[in-house]
C-alpha cells in the first residue's frame, strides 16, 4: 500500500497455512508502517476512508468491550497491538484493570498524551505472571506477530485456566477476499506476515491447549476492507458499498465475513 512492492502470499504443502514471501527482517518492517495511509494507527479524518474508518471504530469499541465482559472471567485484560489505546481506554471506562503492549512509538505517545495510558513494549509479555490475566485481546495483531508459535504459547502461559483469547483477523476465506484476489487489502503484505481462515485458528488453539468457543463477525470490515481495495485498482466507492454487502450476506448463511473474532478457552 506503502511502498508498491509486490509479495507473495505462499501456503505450507503439508497444512495448507498461508504466509506472506518473503517477511522483511524485524529491522525493516517498521517503514511499513510509517505513513498516514496505514489506518490502524491513524487518527486522522482527512479523507473519505479515514472518516468513515474513524466514525465505525467509535461504535464498534463500545461493542467489543461488551463482547469482553460476556465472555471474560474477570477484569483483568491485558491487550496485545493496543495501537492508538483506542479500546484500552473504552475497556478501563467499563471498569477493567487495563496493561497494553504497543511496538510503535507514536502510537505510545498518543495513548499517553490523549488517555493517560502507558503502553509497553511486546517484550513485557515475557515478563507477565503466569495464570494471571482473566482475558487477553488481540485486535487484528496476530497477523503481524513475528515468532507466532512462540509468542502464542506465552499468551496462553499468562491466561488463567478457563481463561479466554480473543483474536481477530481477516478472513482469507470470504466473499470479498475473493472477488478482489491480489488487490484485496486485508492481505495487506508486508505487514500481515499471515493469512487465517477459521481451520487455522482452530488447529492454533488446539495445538496450544486452547478450546474455539465461538466465533462472531466484524460486518464493519467488508466495506472498509472493499473501499481500500477499491482504491488499489482506482474503482469506485459505491461498488465498494455493494460488494461488502454482498459478502455480509453470503456469510450470514455460510459464517465466511471478512473479518472475524474468535474466542478460545484456556483449558
Amino acid at each position: 500500500m506503502i511502498t508498491k512492492e509486490d509479495f507473495n502470499v505462499v501456503s505450507c504443502k503439508s497444512c495448507g497455512f498461508h504466509f506472506t514471501s518473503p517477511i522483511p527482517s524485524i529491522d525493516d518492517i517498521g517503514r511499513y508502517y510509517k505513513s498516514e495511509d496505514y489506518i490502524s494507527h491513524s487518527s486522522s479524518k482527512k479523507g473519505f476512508i479515514n472518516s468513515i474508518y474513524n466514525r465505525v471504530r467509535n461504535y464498534t469499541l463500545k461493542q467489543k468491550v461488551k463482547l469482553v465482559s460476556d465472555f471474560s472471567t474477570g477484569k483483568n485484560l491485558l491487550d496485545v497491538g493496543s495501537g492508538t489505546g483506542h479500546f484500552l481506554n473504552q475497556a478501563k471506562l467499563d471498569g477493567f484493570s487495563v496493561q497494553g503492549l504497543e511496538p510503535d512509538s507514536d502510537a505510545v505517545d498518543f495513548a499517553k498524551q490523549n488517555f493517560n495510558i502507558d503502553l509497553e513494549p511486546l517484550s513485557t509479555l515475557y515478563h507477565i505472571e503466569a495464570n494471571s490475566k482473566d482475558v487477553i485481546t488481540m485486535w487484528h495483531v496476530l497477523e503481524h506477530v513475528y515468532d507466532l508459535q512462540k509468542d502464542f504459547t506465552q499468551l496462553v502461559n499468562v491466561l488463567k485456566p478457563n481463561a479466554c483469547l480473543v483474536i481477530a483477523v481477516p478472513n482469507m476465506e470470504s466473499y470479498d477476499a475473493n472477488y478482489y484476489k491480489e488487490m484485496w487489502a486485508a492481505y495487506d503484505v508486508p505487514r500481515h506476515l499471515y493469512h487465517f481462515r477459521k481451520n487455522d485458528i482452530n488447529f492454533l488453539a488446539e495445538k496450544h491447549n486452547c478450546k474455539l468457543i465461538a466465533v462472531k463477525p466484524m460486518k464493519f470490515d467488508s466495506f472498509y476492507v472493499s473501499m481500500l481495495s477499491e482504491k488499489y485498482k482506482g474503482g469506485n466507492i459505491v461498488k465498494a458499498f455493494f460488494v461488502g454487502l454482498k459478502s455480509n450476506m453470503r456469510a450470514s448463511k455460510n459464517g465466511g465475513y471478512s473479518s472475524q473474532i474468535y474466542i478460545l478457552r484456556k483449558n
